[in-house]
């Protein structure tokens, strides 16, 4: 499991680990248990949000993880309705203090608009004020890094018109199904790294049987073929669970994907994803 000891280099030096745990839809009292677990597997990359009401959780898995501080990587979200830079700044110390960290390795803006109005209205402004409140507190070194989460390029480059930071990153929904080419190419010309969350498209790449043929190439599962999709395309990925067995068998990704399958994976653009249709980031905005 390799993978696990690969790291990225952000733009001011930074390194990230390459594969994550995400803890989306994981209960603030289950969260601190799939950290212990995920850092006990060899995880040192754990991914939270205000969003996810669960940072109570994965501030006390980081803290009782039995590892040094620096050997972690965490990173969480300011909720994407804070649209102004006092507010941002409140909220930053709020995630702080919920985590019970002096620091986050790194913070990102959740959208560029309020989940009820998602690609929806304009808010330029309201994305300049948070930014200059991640800066800010980046300078006082209570963020290491700083970055955006769900932007486009024209949300990028509303930010970096008044920005003294570029951006380090943007966490997009990237899968084999959804790669937004263009979007890849454009922040890696501007050096901003991108991390691919729900890279098994939320579970609705599973039941694609031109994938499951090409797991089943590799003598891999679909979700490990996913995974490994997204490290090849230079993406930190985020896969989400609470499951230590699925947390072992989504890091047993050291195989090559063929130049061939890769232009195939990326190619796809058939994904139906059921249920989960009625969040804003898989509604097809």
């Amino acid at each position: 499991m390799t993978v696990l000891n690969e790291t990225y280099t952000l733009s001011n030096g930074v390194e990230i680990p390459k594969l994550g745990l995400g803890t989306w839809f994981i209960d603030d009292d289950k969260a601190a248990d799939a950290v212990r677990a995920a850092v006990r597997i060899g995880y040192r990359n754990i991914d939270t949000a205000q969003a996810y009401g669960n940072e109570r959780g994965v501030g006390e898995g980081v803290r009782t993880s039995g590892l040094p501080r620096e050997e972690l990587f965490v990173s969480t979200k300011l909720a994407a309705e804070i649209k102004d830079h006092d507010r941002a700044l409140a909220a930053i110390d709020g995630s702080l203090e919920k985590l019970g960290l002096d620091h986050v390795d790194l913070m990102l803006i959740h959208s560029p608009q309020p989940w009820n109005d998602f690609r929806g209205g304009d808010y330029a402004q309201g994305n300049r004020a948070a930014w200059r409140a991640l800066e800010e507190a980046h300078r006082a070194g209570k963020i290491r890094a700083i970055g955006v989460s769900n932007f486009q390029q024209h949300d990028l480059e509303n930010i970096l018109e008044g920005a003294t930071v570029v951006p380090h990153v943007n966490q997009l929904l990237v899968h084999a199904g959804n790669t937004p080419d263009e979007l890849l190419a454009y922040c890696a010309s501007r050096q901003i790294l991108v991390e691919a969350y729900s890279p098994i498209a939320h579970g609705a790449i599973l039941r694609n049987a031109e994938v499951q043929a090409m797991a089943e190439k590799y003598g891999v599962s679909v979700p490990q073929l996913c995974i490994r999709y997204t490290l090849q395309l230079g993406t930190v990925s985020l896969p989400k669970t609470a499951n230590p067995d699925h947390m072992r068998s989504n890091a047993q990704v050291d195989f090559e994907i063929s130049d061939t399958d890769m232009d195939a994976l990326r190619g796809l653009r058939d994904v139906d994803y059921g249920d989960h249709s009625a969040f804003p980031v898989f509604s097809g905005k």
